[in-house]
């Protein structure tokens, strides 16, 4: 890749991207024009940083590229926003092949497809740096035990991109994609609305794999689903619905806001251990003593 060029690099990879009729001007220039029209646009940037959110030896270009747009689209999809363009930043040293930038590429076209979008523009390759917890992940040993689509939902996250809009529709005001933990996520929403939420453990099923997986290595599994991050599922609080209105499909009840304090509860009781992962410090949710890793 060092001796293509930045300039042959961007062109490459922009040719693999669709156009959009929300994007006016779109990738080439040093910024592009979005159409915006009732005047309002949701801006958000979020980072992958390998060896942190992914890994090489367990996700290639395309996979990296799916979870890079769906990390950044999930979070316009929970304001109640419909995305209209993506812009790419993208740090990689020399040496990566060109293979896996032009499959990353692809990646994020796809996934932007899949949200309705398409890549808008973004920031020229510059030279970077290159842990997960050791555990052996090659595809044949999980496949074997059957946890190939727990491997997958992390290279891939799917994050239910109409339902941001579809919940604002409902009444949502305060809504979030789980990105650090559902715990500290949700606790979020519970500070800044100034109530308690509680969360109900029988809305969580859990899957035979997940399961175990999570016995091979010592875990409760709900403690992946309360505290693990990176999936983007969307959370929100709506208003009490009238028994004529239906959630939409794939929306799940997961818990109740009550006014008697403040914060989160699990099955009414204030839950111990770490609520989530955060990035400089320590958890912010109810229980601060020790950080979680998403991975």
């Amino acid at each position: 890749m060092r001796d293509l060029g930045e300039f042959d690099l961007i062109r490459a990879i922009t040719a693999r991207f669709g156009r959009s009729p929300d994007v006016l001007v779109g990738p080439g220039d040093d910024a592009a024009m979005l159409a915006a029209p009732d005047g309002r646009v949701v801006v958000t940037t979020d980072l992958l940083v390998e060896g942190r959110h992914f890994r090489r030896d367990w996700s290639g270009g395309a996979d990296v590229g799916h979870k890079a747009a769906a990390q950044n689209l999930a979070d316009v999809a929970a304001m109640g926003a419909r995305p209209t363009g993506l812009f790419v930043g993208l740090a990689t040293p020399g040496s990566t092949e060109l293979d896996w930038v032009l499959s990353l590429a692809d990646g994020l076209a796809a996934e932007c497809a899949r949200a309705g979008t398409t890549v808008a523009g973004g920031g020229s390759p510059r030279p970077a740096p290159d842990g997960f917890r050791p555990i052996r992940a090659d595809d044949d040993s999980l496949t074997a035990r059957g946890w190939g689509h727990l491997l997958t939902a992390h290279r891939r996250p799917r994050p239910p991109y109409h339902l941001g809009p579809a919940l604002a529709a409902l009444g949502a005001r305060a809504m979030c994609d789980v990105s650090d933990g559902l715990v500290q996520d949700v606790g979020h929403l519970a500070a800044a609305s100034g109530v308690r939420i509680d969360l109900t453990t029988d809305a969580f099923p859990v899957d035979d794999a997940l399961r175990d997986a999570a016995d091979h290595l010592g875990v409760d599994p709900l403690d992946w689903v309360l505290t693990g991050g990176e999936d983007h599922a969307l959370v929100a609080c709506l208003p009490p619905l009238p028994p004529s209105v239906a959630l939409p499909p794939g929306c799940v009840r997961i818990g109740s806001v009550q006014s008697d304090g403040t914060g989160v509860t699990v099955d009414g009781r204030t839950p111990t251990g770490v609520g989530g992962w955060t990035h400089f410090g320590r958890s912010t949710s109810n229980h601060p003593d020790r950080p979680h890793s998403p991975e």
